[in-house]
């Protein structure tokens, strides 16, 4: 297994680029984890403070010792660290920004949830659009473009089945058009406060063969 790129790091965080196809953490039916490799690659343990979806690809913050994840919890579960993705979807949100407040959970135990959006580009029917994370619940982002009528292209959870079947036999589209793309941290960390990195290539070639123009800046949610 290849090294995980680390953008940045010191004594007590990582900020890691995390692949797609890769679990944060292991369990059953899972060989590795972005855990494990980390884990060898700084040959010390590491300590996840938030989590991206297995077939999510982005920025991920991890600490290197206890009392630094208990700080970077704290901060997540506020307002002080801002979260923000992009994703393609199969169809036009009917109002060009907004938020979406559907709970998200199961049965009974659904919890109030929050994302903001915001619409990049379209090509005819598919979207590049912008969300930031207010709340940070499982899946939450995939739930909510899927509730507006805009599910991620090759969610095989929520999205549109019958299309990720038809795009990926005309596109070649077979994983999961999501990333954490940027990440802005509160000055009281001490570290550079904004970062955002490049689509990662299976999103590029998406956004390409869909004909979504790329906006002057991504940056503007």
């Amino acid at each position: 297994m290849k090294d995980i790129s680390v953008l940045y790091k010191d004594t007590d965080i990582l900020l890691i680029n995390k692949p797609c196809g890769i679990p944060v953490q292991g369990g059953a039916g899972i060989s590795i984890s972005l855990v494990d490799i980390l884990t060898r690659q700084t040959g010390s343990p590491v300590f996840p403070v938030h989590r991206l979806d297995r077939e999510t690809s982005g920025l991920l913050l991890v600490a290197r010792n206890a009392a630094t994840a208990s700080r970077l919890t704290r901060l997540l579960s506020g307002t002080e660290i801002v979260k923000k993705y992009c994703a393609v979807t199969m169809g036009v949100p009917s109002q060009l920004y907004g938020s979406i407040t559907t709970p998200v959970g199961r049965g009974i135990d659904k919890k109030n949830a929050e994302t903001r959006y915001r619409v990049l580009a379209t090509a005819g029917t598919y979207s590049l659009i912008s969300a930031e994370l207010i709340t940070g619940r499982t899946h939450q982002i995939r739930i909510h473009l899927a509730s507006i009528g805009c599910p991620i292209l090759a969610d095989d959870k929520y999205g549109n089945f019958p299309l990720n079947r038809q795009i990926r036999k005309d596109h070649g589209i077979r994983k999961l058009q999501l990333v954490a793309n940027e990440l802005e941290l509160p000055q009281e960390l001490n570290l550079p406060r904004h970062f955002i990195i490049p689509f990662p290539d299976h999103m590029m070639r998406c956004v390409e063969s869909l004909g979504i123009t790329f906006p002057l800046s991504i940056d503007t949610i």
